[in-house]
């Protein structure tokens, strides 16, 4: 049967479905065949560390009868902690320079952009303070020199940001763009281009974004007219600091 289970469930999952759940909740149920892991009333709640993609079947079964919430945590502060190589060294504990932010959820909601404008779709984004667990692996992950990520642990949840509505995703267009391209997304929020371009392509499947010509050789864009709420609830979180 589909589903992380509890016997292969790794530390940050375990630790945000505690944070998650309430008194009531059901964990690790059946339904339909795929286990979800949090039923609340009428709701399913879904946390997702990584990896949307492997999503996509478990969306297309359920989304049709079921309420269903993706849970996905991002890294806004990461330490790093690697395990001693040798018995007279020390475990070390670092601070990563990478610092996520909201907008990194299109990273993964690019597999998945059909879905976001479904009634029954929702996603909490938690944004957290976590440690990354590394050991050294001889051969392995030649880009960190041998040293493999383990397992993530959580630290602190520090903000929730929900997105119940298509229009929750306006708040990553500035509120002074009429038009724009990715280029200008990507240079006015400070978000690489890659990202800007990822973002522009879920809102734009979702019927968010509106496809309204060329600007030079680049795609030019505008919000939807039956998505565009006031310049309030397009908030400046996006930005990249």
């Amino acid at each position: 049967m589909p589903g992380i289970g509890v016997l292969n469930e790794k530390p940050l999952h375990a630790s945000l479905k505690d944070w998650y759940s309430q008194p009531g909740d059901q964990i690790e149920v059946p339904v339909e065949g795929f286990v979800v892991d949090i039923v609340r009333d009428d709701q399913l709640l879904e946390i997702q560390t990584a990896n949307f993609a492997a999503m996509k079947s478990k969306l297309r079964a359920l989304l049709p009868e079921h309420k269903l919430r993706i849970i996905y945590p991002i890294a806004t502060e990461k330490w790093i902690v690697k395990s001693p190589r040798k018995k007279s060294e020390r475990v070390s504990r670092r601070k990563s320079p990478k610092k996520g932010q909201l907008a990194d959820v299109f990273s993964e909601l690019v597999s998945i952009p059909q879905h976001l404008s479904h009634e029954n779709f929702s996603l909490d984004v938690l944004l957290i303070r976590e440690e990354e667990q590394r050991r050294h692996q001889r051969n392995r992950s030649w880009r960190r020199r041998g040293w493999v990520v383990e397992e993530r642990r959580l630290v602190e949840v520090v903000e929730r940001v929900s997105f119940d509505a298509l229009s929750d995703w306006c708040r990553f267009i500035p509120a002074e763009f009429e038009s724009f391209t990715a280029r200008e997304l990507s240079d006015t929020t400070g978000i690489s281009l890659m990202l800007a371009q990822r973002l522009v392509y879920c809102l734009k499947k979702s019927g968010v974004l509106t496809h309204i010509g060329k600007r030079g050789r680049a795609y030019l864009y505008q919000m939807a007219s039956d998505h565009n709420p006031s310049s309030s609830k397009r908030a400046p979180v996006a930005r990249a600091g």
